[in-house]
């Protein structure tokens, strides 16, 4: 989105278990643990987003549902939402 300010400003796309698309816009550094995300970067490029598990939602389709909350690095989308339903298999431990 931005390099400025330092060290830049991204925005982080991705879909929840019933097909929603959810965008959280932060600082590159809070996305990339290494140096994935700079000014001559291909994008786009997979990231990951810290989150915790705050229940169970049952199942579909031979996968469990989840409830997160990107709380950890407190992230959420612009109007303030952090918690999303999100399929098991999309979660890296």
């Amino acid at each position: 989105m931005d390099d400025e300010p330092f060290p830049g400003i991204v925005e982080v796309r991705f879909t929840d278990a019933v097909g929603q698309s959810w965008s959280l816009i932060d600082k590159c550094a809070i996305f990339a643990q290494f140096d994935e995300l700079t000014p001559e970067s291909a994008y786009p490029v997979e990231v990951t987003v810290a989150c915790v598990i705050l229940g169970d939602a049952g199942a579909t389709a031979g996968d469990e549902i989840v409830t997160v909350a990107t709380s950890p690095d407190m992230v959420t989308t612009l109007y303030g939402r952090d918690s999303f339903t999100v399929r098991r298999s999309q979660l890296i431990p």
